[in-house]
């Protein structure tokens, strides 16, 4: 892992690749699941885009058979993949989201491996067993193929609602694409929905295995954006 980075002058947070996990997630409108994950410590980088069909190069207006996904890679000694599909379901209903039947906003979970797959169904059991709903079995499972970002301007789409938030992490993040992957970015983006609010963050980063120095800059910086 390499993005919970500020640029040159901040030293990188670096933890092996392989250590990392990738969950892929359908919750209808990619907008607030990208939020709701990436205010959660463990989840590294958080990504929107379509996946679960066979349309080869999907995009927004044309989706063909693909749904809006969240795709994240988190760190499975912070975060498991059991505790991200008790947000999965706690936050959406399965039956009927967003008012709209179809593959576009479909409930969804795209396994990555067999653990995956027996972890969905160990999950269900416990749920039904401490009295849930059974909306769960509602969700649709398949095994991982492939997954197509979406356009720039789904990305992070609450943090890029707020301009000042987006110019000042200009300063760390040079492109757009180091923005989107950054862990600091997928925070923010939460933040900016209201899931989780700036002390929760700063205690976060002050917890990041970087210099000091780099750590404090961070700090400061996201203490003098406009909310």
């Amino acid at each position: 892992m390499n993005d919970c980075h500020a640029g040159k002058e901040t030293a990188e947070l670096t933890l092996p690749h392989n250590d990392l996990q990738t969950a892929t997630l359908g919750m209808g409108c990619f907008w607030s699941p990208d939020a709701l994950f990436g205010h959660l410590p463990g989840v590294i980088r958080t990504r929107t885009g379509y996946a679960g069909g066979r349309t080869e190069q999907p995009t927004y207006r044309e989706m063909g058979d693909h749904s809006e996904t969240v795709e994240l890679e988190f760190d499975p000694a912070v975060i498991t993949f059991e505790d991200i599909l008790d947000v999965f379901w706690d936050n959406h209903n399965p039956v009927n989201i967003n008012g709209y039947k179809g593959r576009q906003y479909l409930s969804l979970i795209l396994y990555h491996n067999r653990e995956q797959q027996e972890a969905i169904q160990a999950v269900i059991s416990r749920r039904k067993k401490q009295g849930g709903t059974e909306t769960e079995t509602e969700t649709e499972a398949a095994p991982y193929s492939v997954f197509y970002p979406a356009e720039e301007r789904h990305q992070k789409y609450y943090l890029k609602r707020f301009p000042d938030a987006v110019d000042k992490l200009g300063t760390l993040y040079p492109s757009h694409r180091e923005l989107v992957n950054s862990t600091l970015a997928a925070r923010l983006n939460g933040l900016a929905k209201g899931y989780t609010s700036l002390e929760r963050v700063a205690g976060e980063i002050k917890q990041w295995p970087v210099e000091p120095e780099a750590r404090q800059k961070i700090l400061d910086l996201i203490r003098r954006i406009r909310w």
